[in-house]
């Protein structure tokens, strides 16, 4: 579908801008809200900053357009969905047995 902006008034070409940034906007929160859907409340994620080394935490919360996760530090980062990834339980598993220390029976 062609639009002749030629013959548009500037109120008209206001209101169609207007528009194609709604619908935009739209579309945007349409596939954040499709990624976040990916990943659950409680999940293990990682992700990457610019310029720091990997992040791995807990995804506590789904916002608007990020969702929140909280480091194994305690810090609190909302990250777009499309930037994490999920942590394998095995990793999972290494990381919390690297915190294990074996007791031996007598």
């Amino acid at each position: 579908m062609k639009i002749d902006i030629d013959g548009l008034t500037e109120a008209e070409l206001i209101d169609l801008n207007n528009r194609v940034v709604e619908r935009l906007k739209l579309l945007n929160q349409m596939r954040a809200h499709a990624q976040m859907l990916e990943f659950r409340i409680g999940d293990r994620v990682s992700f990457q900053p610019e310029g720091r080394p990997l992040l791995v935490g807990m995804l506590t919360r789904y916002n608007k357009k990020t969702v929140t996760v909280i480091t194994e530090n305690g810090e609190h980062w909302n990250v777009a969905p499309g930037l994490l990834r999920r942590v394998n339980s095995s990793q999972s598993a290494d990381n919390a047995s690297a915190n294990v220390i074996q007791l031996h029976r007598k």
